[in-house]
């Protein structure tokens, strides 16, 4: 595997500097860029391949969970914060891992490899998009066709998906970020870090809760909730 091209952003120069310590102590871990102002980190990544993240949290101008929901398609992301509290939040966002400030090394060395163990699981992912309205899938030893359409919902399970179609379901070794570029608006929705809902199969809203046509009940993040209705036209 070549070397993760990664990315640190904090506003405290001291931050920086133990992060780009530590990340250059890793054999397979390259410092492509650092930054302390988050509007030119989100420039840099407009027009430069990036595999990993270490972002801080709390920062002016824009904090890590706005800069990374504000990209498109965001690199594996680890956040750096001093406050426990924004841990959920994080993963809310897709993170990997979050570390809490003062960053020790043995607990970074954790994070970057549990990150290295996603990349490498993603690149051996078996979902393969072969139009715009199908994919094929690996599960029980071969090739399954899936219509989108037919999908009621995806579920993130540790290293693999579930795939809930109508009365079937299908498990195959792939994670959630992949299917993030597959189903998309307008016909599908993340509701949360676990789950991607076909909002055709929405069958009733309470509160924090989606019921879909299956029966089945989902629970919506607090950070998507207001998304899902306004894109639902509900106000």
């Amino acid at each position: 595997m070549e070397k993760l091209k990664c990315l640190v952003l904090d506003d405290e120069p001291i931050g920086r500097e133990i992060i780009e310590n530590f990340l250059n102590e890793i054999p397979f871990l390259e410092l492509v860029s650092s930054f302390g102002d988050p509007l030119e980190a989100m420039t840099f990544l407009q027009t430069n391949k990036i595999d990993l993240i270490f972002s801080d949290i709390q920062m002016p101008k824009i904090n890590g969970l706005e800069l990374v929901r504000a990209l498109e398609n965001p690199p594996v992301i680890i956040f750096i914060t001093a406050h426990r509290d924004f841990a959920l939040d994080g993963f809310e966002t897709g993170a990997t891992d979050y570390l809490v400030k003062p960053v020790r090394f043995d607990r970074f060395l954790k994070a970057v490899n549990k990150a290295k163990d996603y990349i490498e699981l993603k690149q051996k992912s078996t979902v393969h998009q072969v139009n715009s309205d199908r994919i094929f899938i690996k599960s029980d030893g071969k090739l399954t066709k899936i219509l989108l359409d037919e999908i009621l919902y995806v579920e993130a399970q540790g290293d693999y998906l579930k795939i809930v179609i109508n009365n079937e379901t299908y498990t195959t070794l792939a994670t959630l970020k992949s299917m993030d570029e597959v189903l998309t608006l307008p016909k599908f929705f993340r509701v949360q870090r676990s789950f991607i809902i076909n909002l055709e199969a929405i069958r009733s809203l309470n509160g924090n809760m989606v019921e879909l046509t299956n029966g089945k009940s989902i629970s919506i993040a607090l950070n998507k909730k207001e998304e899902l209705y306004q894109v639902l036209g509900i106000r």
